[in-house]
C-alpha cells in the first residue's frame, strides 16, 4: 500500500471514530420552551420561544418565592402587574415547587388540569421559564409565564386592547354574602315590586 492509501486508511478510521464517538454521546437534553412546544403542537397550539422579558418576569417571581418559601402567585404582587411589561395580550402563569428538573415539573403541570390549560394557551407564542432553590437549598421553586399577542374582537371598541389574563390560582375561600339593607315600607317583595 501506497502513501495515499494510508492517508485515505486513517481518515476513513478518524470518521469512524467520530461517529462512533457521537452516537455514544449522550443526546442534549430538550429545552425547555422545545418541551412546551412539543406539547403544545401535539395539541394543536404553535410552538413558543424562550422571551428575555418573560424569562426575567419568571425568574423574580421564583426568586420571590422561594425568599419567602411559599407557592403564591401573589408572592411578588398581581399577575396582571408583574406581566405588564411583557406587552402581552393574553397571559398565563404555572408555579410549582419541589423536583429539580424541568421535564419533571412539566408533567406535573400536565398532569393538572388549570396548569394543562396555561401551557396550551391558545395563540401563545412566547415563554419565559426560571427556578430558585430556597435558603435551605432542599426545595426548588419553578414559575413559568406564557404569552401571545393581543387578538382583537371586534373593530372600534376600546376594549380589544386591555389584556386577557388567565392564571392558575389557588381557591380562595367563598366570601359571606353582604347584609341587604331593610326598606322600612316593604312588607312583602314580589317580581321585584315593594308591596
Amino acid at each position: 500500500m501506497g502513501a495515499g492509501g494510508t492517508m485515505m486508511h486513517r481518515m476513513v478510521g478518524s470518521l469512524i471514530t467520530g461517529l462512533l464517538l457521537l452516537t455514544a454521546a449522550p443526546a442534549k437534553a430538550d429545552s425547555p420552551a422545545e418541551l412546551i412546544s412539543s406539547f403544545r403542537l401535539k395539541h394543536g397550539e404553535v410552538r413558543v420561544v424562550r422571551d428575555s422579558t418573560l424569562d426575567r418576569i419568571a425568574m423574580d417571581q421564583a426568586r420571590a418565592m422561594a425568599a419567602k418559601d411559599d407557592l403564591s402567585h401573589d408572592a411578588l404582587g398581581p399577575f396582571n402587574r408583574r406581566v405588564a411589561p411583557a406587552g402581552a395580550g393574553r397571559a398565563a402563569e404555572n408555579i410549582a415547587y419541589g423536583y429539580d428538573n424541568f421535564e419533571k415539573t412539566l408533567g406535573q403541570w400536565i398532569d393538572s388540569s388549570g396548569h394543562r390549560k396555561n401551557l396550551l394557551l391558545h395563540n401563545a407564542s412566547r415563554v419565559g421559564i426560571a427556578s430558585v432553590k430556597n435558603a435551605s437549598g432542599k426545595r426548588t421553586y419553578w414559575a413559568m409565564v406564557i404569552a401571545g399577542d393581543y387578538e382583537p374582537k371586534g373593530k372600534g371598541k376600546k376594549k380589544d386592547q386591555e389584556p386577557l389574563v388567565a392564571v392558575k390560582r389557588d381557591a380562595l375561600p367563598a366570601s359571606k354574602p353582604k347584609p341587604q339593607a331593610k326598606t322600612s315600607s316593604c312588607h312583602v317583595k314580589l317580581l321585584g315590586l315593594c308591596i
